[in-house]
């Protein structure tokens, strides 16, 4: 090796050394995980589940950072447009990893191109929740009062392209329904006016709705996957009530910018994957009906892809888009 090959082999140590030390060093200070809606959503409540776990096992604090808006691309955009460090992660789910993509045309990111998946932390299937004064008792009793009433009932989402928002279109699309869509700025105030009875339904992650349906502010009518949810036997699937065959289930995970160092991913998804496999976290989890579902970063990025392409023909179909 002559003098000049040495120099450059010598400055290209020098360059990558700091890098490596950072990588190492990872984290060395609080690490933010955005969750791109208000409080009390799905999102957010798996947020400060897997902070709380995350933090004691980094060493550094995980703080939730809630950035709501526009169907959960505000936040999404934030973070694909944050340094790639590892500081600045995403709590991504069904509606800002996939649908988004064909709900808005627009969109200023894309989940395949601009986020390097970490792990996925559940799935959650949605609940069909009424009112408790409906007349309708059962999935089927609903459907019946809407093919008698097009258009007459409203149902509200935490906004186009959220989860319930995903689940809903599906559910209309099997069953031929026909209902007014009333979009919230979260699903907080969407469930504060169904306690109300200002509108009349909605699909909801189980997590954030079955505290109102045991509390009787809700009635609970089925859920959206396609097995019963063991937590919540009692509860026909809407496949063998009304739509053989339905099965949209929102799942959740966490993605951050593309360009983050392996080793930082590496090590996210093994602590991630841990807190899943505890028994503390699982029946956190469980007890409203979330599955655990512990995975590599690639079977995870594979998931997103499928599911961009199978919710653009959905939305493609239903008409539907956010701008």
């Amino acid at each position: 090796m002559n003098r000049r090959q040495l120099l450059a082999v010598t400055a290209a140590g020098t360059l990558a050394a700091p890098a490596v030390r950072a990588q190492d060093n990872w984290p060395s200070r609080p690490i933010r995980l955005i969750v791109p809606f208000p409080p009390g959503a799905a999102n957010d409540t798996l947020g400060r589940a897997m902070a709380d776990q995350l933090s004691p096992r980094l060493g550094q604090p995980v703080v939730v950072e809630n950035r709501g808006g526009a169907g959960g691309t505000i936040g999404s955009d934030f973070v694909a447009r944050s340094a790639a460090d590892g500081y600045t992660l995403l709590l991504g789910h069904i509606g800002t990893l996939a649908v988004n993509v064909a709900m808005y045309p627009n969109l200023t990111y894309h989940p395949v191109r601009d986020f390097t998946p970490v792990a996925m932390i559940a799935t959650t299937p949605n609940v069909l929740v009424v009112h408790p004064g409906q007349s309708y008792q059962d999935l089927r009793g609903l459907v019946e009062h809407a093919k008698a009433h097009p258009n007459r009932l409203r149902y509200c989402t935490a906004g186009n392209g959220s989860a319930g928002h995903t689940v809903m279109l599906a559910f209309l699309h099997a069953t031929g329904l026909q209902m007014e869509h009333v979009p919230y700025r979260g699903l907080g105030p969407a469930l504060n006016d169904l306690v109300a009875g200002h509108v009349d339904l909605t699909w909801g992650g189980a997590p954030t709705v079955m505290p109102l349906v045991r509390a009787g502010r809700l009635r609970a009518l089925g859920v959206s996957s396609g097995q019963r949810v063991p937590s919540l036997p009692d509860l026909p699937t809407a496949a063998e009530a009304v739509a053989p065959g339905f099965d949209a289930v929102p799942w959740y995970g966490i993605a951050a910018p593309t360009g983050t160092p392996d080793a930082i991913i590496r090590r996210l998804n093994t602590e991630i994957n841990a807190s899943l496999n505890t028994e503390e976290v699982s029946a956190r989890l469980r007890q409203d009906g979330a599955e655990p579902s512990p995975t590599t970063p690639e079977a995870f990025g594979a998931l997103i892809r499928s599911e961009v392409t199978r919710w653009a023909e959905l939305i493609r179909a239903a008409g539907v888009t956010a701008n």
